[in-house]
């Protein structure tokens, strides 16, 4: 209990990890939705610099129970984004949001290892886009452990 009533506090005084992780979540959620448009288009056009993105999102990976990959990614920047924003309103996410978004992006980033391997190991074609998603995801994750090593200290 007493974690929690030091994590309203320190969500009020160090708000630019915060703001950082929601621009990045931003970033991410445009990033999966680009892919998913690709997923469903294959206009070559779309892979900037390299053909591999076609390769990579015809690939038999690029699906899970029906599903795009992309549009798992699209569910998980989005729900991290709403934590952000919501941990300002409600008593629930201030208490539990940085800790449900270290959860997020922990599986976000052990997700996105799988993908890259299976990316230059398995399918042997290189999609920037898939790789700017893997990054942000890291991104987010460095930030959530940040979040809650000064939750913890303060």
């Amino acid at each position: 209990m007493a974690a929690r009533m030091r994590s309203v506090k320190q969500d009020k005084s160090k708000p630019f990890l915060k703001w950082a992780s929601a621009i990045l979540a931003v970033l991410g959620a445009a990033d999966a939705i680009y892919l998913l448009v690709l997923k469903y288009t294959q206009l070559e056009a779309m892979c900037v610099g390299s053909h591999g993105c076609i390769t990579v999102n015809s690939s038999p990976y690029a699906i899970i129970y029906g599903i795009p990959v992309a549009a798992y990614g699209i569910a998980a920047y989005l729900v991290i984004l709403a934590l952000l924003l919501l941990e300002t309103r409600l008593k629930l996410a201030r208490e539990n949001g940085p800790l449900a978004v270290f959860g997020i992006s922990l599986a976000g980033v052990a997700f996105s290892a799988y993908l890259t391997y299976l990316e230059f190991a398995v399918i042997r074609a290189f999609c920037p886009f898939c790789v700017t998603s893997a990054v942000i995801i890291t991104l987010i994750f460095i930030l959530a452990i940040i979040r809650l090593v000064k939750l913890i200290a303060f």
